[in-house]
């Protein structure tokens, strides 16, 4: 009996409050919660007038209908500090933006915005909408809108970043993303983003203090590594961007781009032996690049092994039909030329290229320009230049045992 007055009290003190609500907002949508409500009460009253025992299921469901449901909704309510009409819009405003009718989510989010304007969550789905449909002056427009709302969301501000570089206004997206870098050190996407326009600025020294300034908050960060490596290597700094490509190496082994990058710039720095060592790591994944194969058989033609840089040269073009016609350029290849199979036009149709960013095609295209000045070196070259870093580690080691 006491079960009975209390079920009662609550329910409708529930239904009264729900009901009090709809008439001080206007807004009919709370009648959805006032139908579930009434659902629950009317098996209460069936119950209680014809004087019927429900079992466990029908019990259940009048609590749940009667008191869960209203319950947690003001519950939410008060704790987000979000109506329920503008949760409900919401939803709905989602489902028809997932099954791809945008027009239908606008008019749900745009009728969210007449009635709240200051609706933080409206505003951002709107710019999501912007954002999908490719509007992404009226997206951003939208999230600025959203950070004036709320100013601590700073994953607002990295997408009007993101969106600013996608129309080519790389400058005021470097000042959003050193913004909330400010605020926000760790954030590595805008770390990322940051680091990629200012590389494809060629603002490459600032992007080096990004991404060192990043490994504060991510030291073992194969992507960050691999970076600096890169932009280190458009400094010609090869050194360090061999340190670099070292240590990301080290953190994934299975990567092949990098064990190629550490190979050219072994060749580079005239250290054959390890450049061998190198391209031969790379082709052992299974995303094999033909560069690899291309620069062993440039070093087995440095170390006199016209046989083995033969098998290497048509490995690399059976890869890239396109190397063909660059080793018939190049006169390192000289001596070996006629023995290059020509590839098929079979050949060049079914050839795939390795997926690379564009930041890596650059990087790449500059190590392998540079590797062409030092193409052309024969045996008595490199083992002058061996000799000659032979003799300045030596003396390094005696100044340092003074």
């Amino acid at each position: 009996m006491v079960e009975k007055v209390i079920f009662n009290l609550l329910a409708v003190t529930l239904f009264i409050s729900i009901f009090i609500k709809m008439i001080k907002k206007n807004d009919t949508t709370y009648v959805y919660i006032l139908g579930v409500e009434f659902v629950g009460l009317l098996i209460n009253f069936i119950c209680i007038f014809f004087n019927i025992e429900i079992n466990a299921f029908f019990k259940t469901i009048m609590y749940i209908f009667s008191v869960v449901i209203p319950g947690v909704v003001l519950l939410i309510e008060y704790k987000t500090k979000i109506d329920f009409p503008e949760m409900f819009r919401l939803a709905v405003a989602k489902r028809y933006m997932n099954s791809g009718d945008t027009d239908k989510a606008k008019e749900y989010v745009f009728a969210i915005i007449n009635k709240y304007p200051q609706s933080y969550l409206g505003h951002k789905m709107l710019a999501n909408i912007y954002e999908k449909e490719g509007k992404n002056s009226n997206a951003i427009d939208e999230y600025i809108r959203v950070t004036e709302i709320n100013n601590k969301d700073l994953n607002m501000n990295y997408n009007i970043a993101n969106l600013l570089n996608k129309e080519g206004k790389n400058d005021e997206a470097v000042q959003v993303l050193q913004d909330i870098l400010k605020k926000q050190p760790e954030m590595y996407n805008a770390t990322e983003l940051l680091g990629e326009i200012l590389f494809s600025q060629e603002r490459y020294k600032e992007a080096i203090t990004v991404y060192m300034n990043a490994l504060k908050y991510n030291p073992a960060s194969y992507d960050l590594y691999y970076n600096l490596g890169m932009t280190c290597t458009m400094l010609n700094d090869f050194q360090r961007a061999k340190e670099f490509y070292d240590k990301a190496a080290q953190i994934n082994s299975l990567m092949y781009n990098t064990k190629l990058t550490l190979g050219q710039i072994a060749i580079i720095c005239g250290e054959l032996d390890e450049a061998e060592k190198y391209f031969n790591e790379s082709i052992k994944g299974e995303a094999v690049e033909a560069g690899s194969y291309y620069y062993l058989s440039q070093i087995a033609l440095l170390k006199g092994d016209k046989e083995k840089a033969i098998n290497y040269m048509n490995i690399a073009v059976s890869l890239d039909p396109k190397i063909y016609n660059k080793v018939q350029k190049e006169t390192v290849f000289l001596p070996i030329k006629k023995e290059i199979k020509k590839p098929t036009e079979e050949d060049k149709k079914a050839h795939k290229r390795n997926e690379l960013s564009a930041k890596e095609r650059k990087v790449m295209n500059h190590l392998d320009k540079t590797c062409n000045l030092v193409g052309s070196l024969n045996n008595n070259d490199v083992k002058m230049m061996t000799n000659m870093r032979n003799r300045e580690k030596q003396e390094k080691e005696k100044q340092r045992g003074k």
